[in-house]
């Protein structure tokens, strides 16, 4: 049975509802919940939560889904709050010990210090920008992709803890040129290609064994 970990770090915020974060957080719900050999749980950033539970939703995880829109090039301040306070309480009872470096050797090993080593995490992005604004080399983001670039330190930080990532998907163009219908149709596929594959899936068994 591989556990999974849903959070849906869309936030309610000024203009935005968080509805398009909803949807694709619910799809992954459904996708697993129709499937045989998983269990999931979930947690919504915008509503209340007790830090140490969710501490044990990371440590009884085989792998964390985040799901969030990005705002002005980072995470929304609600889902990054969730992370400090989150990995914070997770210090020495779960998500990591330390920064991994000894006395004796001050400038070798930071970062391997993780408590979740053989988990594994994936991320969803969805942006305003499209994606040629990440492709072409006289766009805005000058052909640096979102996980090489606004998502860098996100990937480090769950290299931190000890998760390995699996390669997630980001949506572009949600708030200009939505397409909902498409992009969740799309998403499942890359689910069903990702957890289903059978390479895969025992890939993800074998890991958790």
């Amino acid at each position: 049975m591989t556990k999974i970990f849903i959070i849906n770090g869309g936030q309610k915020f000024g203009h935005s509802g968080g509805k398009f974060n909803e949807t694709i957080s619910a799809a992954t719900a459904e996708f697993f919940s129709s499937q045989m050999d998983f269990e999931i749980k979930t947690t919504n950033i915008n509503d209340l939560y007790d830090p140490k539970e969710e501490v044990a939703k990371y440590v009884w995880a085989d792998v964390v889904i985040y799901h969030t829109p990005i705002w002005w090039f980072q995470l929304p301040h609600g889902f990054k709050k969730y992370i400090d306070v989150v990995f914070t309480e997770g210090h020495k009872s779960g998500i990591y010990m330390s920064d991994g470096r000894k006395a004796d050797n001050p400038t070798r090993n930071y970062g391997t210090g993780g408590m979740l080593h053989g988990k594994k995490y994936m991320v969803t992005t969805s942006w305003n920008a499209p994606k040629e604004a990440f492709t072409l080399p006289e766009e805005f983001f000058m052909e640096t992709s979102v996980d090489d670039g606004p998502l860098f330190g996100f990937h480090r930080m769950n290299a931190f803890t000890g998760m390995k990532r699996i390669e997630g998907m980001h949506f572009h163009d949600i708030e200009k040129n939505a397409d909902v219908e498409r992009d969740v149709r799309l998403y499942k596929q890359h689910l069903e290609r990702t957890f289903l594959n059978t390479a895969v899936y025992e890939y993800l068994s074998d890991s958790n064994s």
